[in-house]
């Protein structure tokens, strides 16, 4: 697996884009495996929502940097057209076991497991100090201007 150290890859990749993209960096990228990281700054706006005197990243956050992990995955493998994107599909069991605080830095995997046509049906994970936080099965599939997946 190699490194790549630059942001400029993650935007080429998918169409998701500040404040909603929650991948800073591509840490490891295989054929069917990749680790990503973001570091969740405490001056994000939902950390004044969810909970003002005790903030906390919500799991649908945690959730979204692992399903755009999935999808940076995927466009790397194929090559996408400017009006093909990769649409979340399918949310299969989630599992929170761990909570993460303002200013930590969360790694993110995502794996395919299957792909059949134009889906691929995955599993990921969040980790912040080497702990699990959250496990979580999806599918991704490239959508075109039609907009079915």
């Amino acid at each position: 697996m190699n490194e790549i150290k630059t942001d400029e890859r993650i935007l080429e990749l998918i169409p998701h884009r500040p404040p909603f993209l929650f991948v800073d960096r591509i840490l490891e990228i295989s054929e069917n495996k990749i680790k990503t990281a973001k570091k969740m700054e405490a001056s994000a706006a939902f950390f004044k929502g969810h909970y003002p005197h005790k903030p906390i990243v919500p799991g649908v956050i945690l959730c979204e940097a692992v399903f755009q992990t999935g999808a940076i995955l995927i466009a790397s493998l194929i090559k996408m057209d400017k009006n093909s994107v990769p649409v979340l599909t399918r949310v299969g069991e989630a599992k929170f076991r761990k909570i993460v605080l303002p200013d930590q830095t969360i790694e993110i995997t995502a794996e395919i497991v299957e792909k059949i046509s134009n889906a691929y049906f995955m599993k990921g994970a969040v980790s912040v100090d080497g702990k699990n936080a959250i496990r979580v099965e999806f599918a991704v599939s490239i959508v075109s201007d039609g907009g079915e997946a």
